[in-house]
């Protein structure tokens, strides 16, 4: 069929279907889809770095001992006969202790003192034959033989006095050792051995007790390496006359002691200072060693006990400080998503410094005024465009909930 034969069909198929048509191209038209609006970006709370002359503070777990901590040793073997003190109770230095079984040792200073008696006679004795024979050797009535024979008797009898009073002196220190006394006042723990047992020889007790003196208590604490440089400039630990001028000159500022943080979570009322530390860092551990003393008044802390130390070891200018939940980990390596000035979100490589409550430290990586994103850090990628909603944080990194006042 021509083109010219089928338009003159569709004329006279007439105007109805011609209007069939035209509706069946509208309505086709109408039910074609559209594209969908874009939706809009999220919204994410975000806030902005912290700028801040930060105090670095550093924060140890150690163990508490006496400022002076004493074995009671049994220093002789023998029964014991007696305990003069109540366990767990203060002490005097000289107090009677423990008394061992004198008998033994009172028995060996009389035997000593015969065989003195004994040296001392034949001393006499010796003195006396000399004297006699030397006048007869000047005149060569005895032979030089004679005198030196009598010499040499009167110089062994002076040697065996001197050794008959050293084993007089040894009986008697022995002795002595039978009375257990208080080296020094403080307090002394529950006793190893009781009355009527062997001591001073293994497997029995020998060290018997301890007297502790807790007032001042101390505090030992190691610290790493890293640590170690920043405390050391901080209290000048350096043996020097001008490192110890430093210190004391650190240790007399308000902010110069340490704290001492209980078990239970408070805060001991006296401030500490650095006592004693290690020569050395231990190359086994990588740790170095330092002893603290707190004043302790009523003796509430005691020996043995675990304790936290608290100190200011520096003072960091213009630190740049961030939440930590805003900080993400990823086989070592420390990243926060930074959102640019067109909203677009960019992944930002750190290195964080030390902790200060719920905040971090930032090293490096971030400069004042960048904000990062504070919460939905799982459903961003890097170059998304975000709606950021500027929230507020407190000293300490938590986040401040803005309230709005009730309006009528």
């Amino acid at each position: 069929m021509t083109s010219q034969n089928l338009l003159a069909d569709r004329g006279r198929a007439g105007p109805t279907a011609a209007f069939v048509t035209v509706v069946t191209v509208w309505t086709l038209g109408a039910c074609a889809p559209s594209e969908p609006p874009a939706p809009p970006p999220p919204e994410i709370p975000v806030v902005e770095v912290i700028v801040r002359d930060q105090p670095i503070v550093l924060e140890m777990v150690g163990e508490t001992m006496g400022s002076v901590d004493i074995p009671i040793r049994a220093r002789v073997e023998g029964f014991l006969d007696g305990m003069f003190f109540e366990e767990g109770r203060r002490v005097e230095k000289e107090q009677l202790l423990y008394v061992i079984d004198p008998q033994p040792f009172e028995a060996a200073v009389v035997e000593a003192q015969g065989y003195l008696a004994e040296s001392t006679t034949m001393l006499a004795k010796a003195k006396a034959d000399l004297g006699r024979i030397r006048p007869l050797a000047e005149m060569k009535a005895v032979s030089q033989q004679d005198l030196d024979g009598a010499v040499a008797e009167y110089e062994a009898a002076i040697g065996a006095v001197q050794a008959s009073q050293a084993r007089v002196e040894q009986a008697e220190i022995e002795l002595s050792y039978t009375k257990i006394l208080a080296p020094i006042d403080g307090r002394i723990g529950i006793s190893e051995a009781k009355v009527g047992e062997f001591v001073g020889r293994s497997p029995n007790p020998v060290i018997l007790n301890y007297v502790s003196q807790a007032d001042p208590i101390r505090v030992r604490f190691s610290i790493d390496e890293r640590q170690f440089l920043r405390f050391s400039r901080r209290f000048a630990l350096l043996r020097s006359e001008e490192g110890e001028v430093a210190m004391r000159r650190a240790q007399a500022d308000d902010d110069g002691g340490l704290e001492m943080i209980l078990s239970d979570g408070t805060i001991h009322s006296e401030r500490g200072h650095i006592v004693a530390y290690d020569a050395s860092v231990n190359p086994s551990t990588g740790t170095f060693r330092l002893e603290a003393d707190f004043a302790n008044p009523g003796s509430v802390v005691i020996a043995g006990q675990f304790a936290r130390v608290r100190g200011i070891i520096d003072t960091q200018q213009d630190a740049i400080l961030v939440p930590q939940r805003t900080i993400q980990e990823q086989q070592g390596q420390f990243s926060v998503f930074v959102v640019n000035d067109d909203n677009t979100v960019a992944l930002r490589p750190v290195v964080p410094g030390y902790k200060v409550d719920q905040l971090q430290v930032i090293e490096s990586g971030l400069g004042p005024g960048d904000r990062v994103v504070f919460e939905g850090l799982q459903r961003l990628r890097a170059g998304a465009t975000v709606d950021p909603e500027l929230i507020r944080i407190d000293e300490q990194g938590a986040r401040v909930e803005q309230t709005t006042a009730a309006g009528g």
